[in-house]
């Protein structure tokens, strides 16, 4: 599985949402309204999961999954 799916799969998961709902382009704020705190849940998860460590700092400045999945690619 590509790093892509491995994240968006992974989003839907932690959140707990319909994975049809969670696309790399749209925001996660607007698409499936995740809120500061699950943002930063969703980040600590991902980190971990894909072994990166993704500092607070960095969280607030994604609202889309492809920024994730790019900072993730960057750290691998």
């Amino acid at each position: 599985m590509a790093i892509k799916e491995e994240v968006l799969s992974a989003i839907a998961d932690i959140l707990d949402v319909d994975a049809a709902k969670v696309t790399a382009d749209k925001k996660l704020y607007d698409s499936i309204g995740v809120d500061s705190t699950e943002m930063v849940e969703l980040c600590v998860s991902l980190g971990k999961r894909f072994g990166v460590k993704i500092a607070t700092n960095e969280i607030t400045k994604f609202s889309t999954p492809l920024e994730i999945m790019q900072v993730i690619e960057k750290k691998k």
